[in-house]
């Protein structure tokens, strides 16, 4: 959503979130590099509209030539970090940059990188209906970064076979796959262990429970999360059920720093 803020009009594009949600998009179809959706407009007597209208959007992203994907492929392959992130179902980071540098961007930076269509009066392109499907494309995205590559030209299927080809992806591939279950540590729990100090010197029971503090001074401190709001951030900035303007991430992860806060200081 970014990327299209620098190419449109921000205005009509923030419009159209009110669009992105099930009871907007009544049908949504995604095939390759092309999605096409039917989306419900509104009734407007003032425009001669007295039931309610239906309209259909087309948004078609430019492909990579087999060719190039070949070339870009070969970059990728010489990373082992990047291609076993890619074979394990992950999307590293900074792979977007070596797309750029190649002439082809995985996010649209060109008004040229995609077209968009729709069937609505609306004489703007994209209008708020596009717009809408733009968020629900952008919501998808978000829970599987490989239909980036998809609507680029090349599916998930396609990307680990070509990867598997070269050589630094056989090896890694039959390593992956060599590590099954039984190579696996299972803890019994998922709580860090407690750490065990010995006491500095005997005392009686009644001395032990007579202390003011039960407590070591150096208790434990959650500390700062690896990742703040790991499975809120898997629902998308705007997923279905948010209707709301502001992003759905950035509510929720204000809501856990405030919870985090109060907790620390009631101890």
């Amino acid at each position: 959503m970014e990327a299209l803020k620098r190419l449109m009009e921000s205005g009509r594009l923030q419009r159209g979130r009110s669009y992105r949600t099930p009871n907007r998009i009544l049908k949504f179809d995604w095939n390759g590099h092309w999605v096409k959706a039917k989306v419900r407009g509104n009734v407007n007597h003032y425009y001669g509209i007295h039931k309610e209208p239906h309209y259909q959007v087309t948004i078609e992203m430019s492909t990579i030539a087999p060719e190039d994907w070949e070339s870009l492929i070969q970059k990728l392959s010489n990373n082992a970090a990047w291609i076993t992130q890619l074979l394990q179902g992950e999307i590293p980071d900074g792979i977007d940059q070596i797309f750029s540098q190649q002439g082809f961007p995985l996010l649209p930076e060109d008004r040229d990188d995609f077209r968009t269509s729709c069937t609505c009066p609306d004489y703007s392109n994209p209008c708020k209906h596009v717009a809408g499907v733009y968020f629900r494309v952008a919501s998808m995205l978000d829970e599987d970064p490989f239909l980036l590559f998809e609507l680029r030209g090349l599916s998930r299927k396609a990307l680990m076979q070509e990867l598997i080809k070269s050589p630094l992806g056989q090896a890694l591939a039959s390593q992956l796959s060599s590590d099954g279950e039984e190579n696996l540590i299972f803890s019994e729990h998922c709580f860090a262990e407690p750490r065990l100090q010995p006491l500095q010197e005997p005392c009686s029971l009644r001395e032990f429970w007579g202390k003011s503090s039960q407590f070591p001074a150096d208790s434990y401190d959650g500390g700062t999360p690896g990742v703040s709001a790991l499975l809120i951030k898997k629902q998308g900035d705007y997923p279905a059920f948010w209707d709301r303007d502001n992003s759905f991430i950035e509510a929720m992860e204000a809501i856990y720093l405030k919870i985090r806060e109060k907790n620390r200081d009631s101890l």
